[in-house]
């Protein structure tokens, strides 16, 4: 089982638009309404490989209602989300029909309390206890510690199970300091925490602070990844036109499945790529067309620079 932790969960809505004009009226094609958060992202995207998971994070107040109502009709994943007294956040995608650009809302998230945070610890080591492997997903929301994520870290290393995080600024500074397994930083996020925008560089210093194995979004260029046996760079064969909202946690659960799988570096990076990209044409996060995705998979390129980490 993969247990996958979304903190700061959110009801995702994306509106599709002819053209979207800054302080003009729209009408609204298309809605589409998830479960969202990064760690839900990424279930629904190993849920859907055939993975047994297992979500835990937070949910309240009617928002929090609808999300739970709707995660679980999605087959194959376990509700585990704890319920708080605060609402749920929303996230509102809005697609441009004529560009494919997104312009993404995001509300803040509920206040946690004290004793909700510790509810949530108590819950967590026990999952974690039975996991293969753990996501660690997201942005913090109000109330949670900035060094959360470095907790939930240290908590799964000392049950030996793998962790993946993938947050950004001080959560992923301080997480980063606790020796994940992987991290999975986009571009802006790397840089924010080394200071570097030469992506290598910035790897290597990722890998430095704590990290055993960096692996760096580059958007339509694929990843980067870097660990003690070497680096290596995976690429699409070509750039497809959509909705990237979503891809790099559909990242992530290319980067799990190819984990618990057994899959060699090359292969994981291969199947996250395709994943990643095949996410961009389907017509909300946490999902994506297979049929895009099993034609990709044996197109990826990956290419290795061994010693170089």
């Amino acid at each position: 089982m993969i247990l996958t932790v979304t903190l700061n969960t959110a009801l995702d809505i994306t509106y599709r638009v002819r053209t979207l004009r800054p302080h003009g009226s729209h009408r609204v094609s298309e809605v589409a309404e998830r479960p969202g958060g990064k760690g839900l992202n990424v279930a629904r995207v190993l849920a859907a490989l055939g993975h047994e998971v297992t979500a835990t994070g937070f949910a309240g107040g009617g928002t929090g209602r609808l999300l739970r109502e709707q995660l679980a009709r999605t087959h194959g994943v376990v509700d585990a989300l704890l319920p708080v007294g605060g609402a749920t956040r929303r996230t509102v995608a809005v697609v441009d029909g004529t560009t494919g650009d997104t312009t993404q809302l995001n509300e803040p998230g509920p206040v946690i309390t004290p004793a909700e945070w510790s509810a949530f610890l108590e819950a967590y080591e026990n999952k974690v206890r039975s996991s293969a492997a753990v996501a660690l997903c997201g942005s913090l929301p109000p109330g949670v510690p900035v060094g959360a994520y470095a907790q939930l870290v240290r908590t799964a290393r000392a049950a030996g199970v793998p962790v993946l995080l993938d947050t950004s600024g001080e959560p992923l500074r301080r997480g980063v300091a606790a020796r994940p397994d992987m991290v999975k930083p986009n571009a802006d996020e790397l840089a924010e925490l080394t200071g570097s925008h030469e992506p290598l560089g910035a790897t290597r210093d990722a890998r430095r602070r704590g990290a055993h194995t960096v692996i760096a979004s580059l958007g339509a260029q694929g990843l980067l990844a870097v660990n003690a046996e070497g680096h290596w760079r995976a690429g699409p064969p070509h750039r497809l036109r959509g909705n990237p909202t979503g891809a790099g946690d559909s990242a992530v659960a290319g980067l799990l499945s190819g984990l618990v799988d057994g899959l060699p570096w090359p292969a994981r990076l291969a199947r996250a790529v395709a994943l990643s990209t095949a996410t961009v044409l389907a017509p909300a996060a946490g999902e994506f067309d297979r049929r895009a995705y099993e034609e990709l998979l044996g197109r990826v390129t990956v290419t290795e620079e061994a010693n170089a980490a």
